[in-house]
């Protein structure tokens, strides 16, 4: 049975379909349709505090796209939820009844921890070592997810307004970064042994810049070194010789940044890409309702 979300985030609008199946206890995912479209919500938060009239009209525009695409894929089982940008809007509650109006989609606002805890379904279908120390680390053009793991279980997970375009445009507020070095040092007992698991479109492009092997842990200094080369091009030259597209050209050099901060904060020498994110997880969160549902 196919199953859908759809992530309404800072930076760009994604709708993820995928597949599941269950037999014997066994569960099997395959992706069946990734789409992406950038708007930019936080660029009208960040500056005004709300959506403009047109970008709110635009989403209506994605969304309404978005619902004609599940309709081909004969969805019926799916979650529409909006993070950073949307949280912080002063005209969430017009934009949100303009959607459900105009485009017949209802959307959930998630907190940064409702955020987090999305985030984290993952690692239950993820093949990490449970007996290892992890830091899931989620990026976003709005908010830094993280989320310390032990013994295959979710010590404590927090949502920090830490993004890519909110750093872009300065607006991180003073002592954010501290309360990011408490919370991967508090009590953690972490030791330098940590791995850290990163998830987000940057992180993932970084990745196959870097040409790592999938699967595999990349190094620290690894992503070091493509950061001095993305930060050494102009905006143009990274659009140009490394095929990325200007909303992910103007802020991959920040995300790596990002990543690096943190991992460094924990002690994480190396971090994997196994590319879930957010969407990932609402997917799975929709499965379990519906699972639910059948008892």
């Amino acid at each position: 049975m196919k199953f859908a979300a759809i992530d309404i985030g800072t930076n760009a609008i994604r709708l993820l379909i995928k597949e599941i199946k269950v037999h014997k206890g066994e569960m099997s995912i395959r992706k069946v349709s990734f789409t992406r479209v950038s708007l930019r919500l936080g660029e009208d938060v960040f500056e005004t505090g709300e959506i403009s009239d047109k970008k709110a009209r635009n989403l209506v525009k994605v969304l309404r796209a978005f619902w004609y695409l599940m309709d081909v894929y004969e969805i019926e089982w799916f979650k529409v939820c909006a993070t950073s940008a949307m949280r912080e809007a002063k005209n969430v509650d017009y934009v949100i009844g303009l959607v459900k109006k105009e485009a017949n989609i209802s959307i959930e606002l998630i907190d940064g921890q409702q955020e987090a805890d999305l985030i984290f379904k993952n690692f239950s279908v993820a093949s990490f070592k449970t007996n290892s120390d992890y830091l899931y680390i989620d990026v976003g053009g709005g908010s830094l997810e993280l989320t310390l793991i032990r013994n295959g279980k979710r010590l404590r997970g927090k949502s920090f307004q830490i993004g890519t375009l909110r750093v872009n445009k300065g607006m991180v507020r003073d002592g954010e970064w501290d309360a990011v070095e408490e919370f991967v040092k508090h009590d953690s007992g972490l030791d330098g042994s940590v791995m850290a698991i990163g998830s987000g479109g940057n992180i993932n492009r970084l990745q196959r810049l870097i040409l790592n092997p999938k699967n595999q842990p990349i190094s620290i200094s690894k992503i070091v070194g493509i950061t001095e080369v993305l930060r050494s091009h102009s905006l143009q030259e990274r659009i140009e010789k490394f095929s990325l597209k200007p909303d992910r050209a103007d802020v991959i050099v920040t995300a790596a940044e990002i990543y690096l901060r943190v991992m460094k904060l924990s002690g994480a020498q190396e971090i994997i890409v196994p590319k879930v994110g957010l969407s990932d997880g609402i997917i799975l969160n929709v499965h379990e309702e519906y699972q639910a549902s059948l008892r």
